[in-house]
């Protein structure tokens, strides 16, 4: 999955990145590569701060749709998870790329809320399998929503989430259903981020330039 979301970072980099004159031609591959991790391991913090429902919320319900007064890309950037992206992704070209402030935030305005708005077209018309394989790689559980093999069901999951299955009633004295499922995949995801901490997740993702 993570070498997906590089091929989608890098067929949004046109404008932003690729084709900007502000940012230098040596950069790009370093630039693109530093997105995917923004997105990768934004996510990942996501679930592994217990908000496996926000996420899976944006994917279902946060982009693409007509819905009140907001719809696609806008519906995105208003996003908390995708705003925290961005500001993430702008610093990180101001300090390290040392891209000036206001280009700084045009370029991550501009590429975050594209790849995650792709990703939730792509999660649309794939009936729900990228979030399925993305929070199958956040965690580390790679028994996908039709695999027989161990670990969470991930499609079931996200059904309970979206549609309200058996288990979203958890049980009449609580702590049960939904609250169990958002603390075993905030451990996988903390299981990764280990796993994959500190420089590990970009060095991966640089294995694909």
């Amino acid at each position: 999955m993570l070498k997906e979301l590089f091929d989608l970072v890098k067929n949004y980099a046109g404008d932003a990145v690729i084709n900007n004159p502000e940012v230098p031609n040596e950069q790009n591959n370093e630039i693109v590569a530093e997105a995917t991790n923004t997105v990768a391991s934004g996510l990942r913090n996501v679930v592994a701060g217990g908000g496996a429902g926000s996420l899976i919320d944006l994917f279902t319900g946060g982009g693409g749709n007509n819905n009140q007064e907001q719809s696609g890309i806008s519906k995105v950037m208003s996003n908390p998870i995708v705003s925290m992206m961005v500001g993430h992704f702008a610093s990180k070209l101001m300090s390290k790329y040392k891209i000036g402030g206001a280009q700084a935030n045009n370029v991550a305005s501009s590429l975050i809320p594209n790849v995650i708005s792709g990703l939730i077209s792509k999660n649309n018309s794939g009936g729900g399998n990228v979030i399925a394989d993305l929070i199958g790689s956040i965690t580390g559980n790679k028994a996908g929503a039709e695999s027989g093999g161990g670990g969470l069901d991930i499609g079931s999951i996200i059904s309970q989430f979206t549609g309200g299955g058996a288990a979203q009633q958890g049980g009449a004295g609580g702590g049960g259903g939904l609250m169990d499922i958002v603390k075993q995949l905030a451990g996988g995801a903390q299981q990764q981020q280990a796993k994959n901490g500190g420089g590990g997740l970009m060095d991966l993702i640089k294995g694909f330039m």
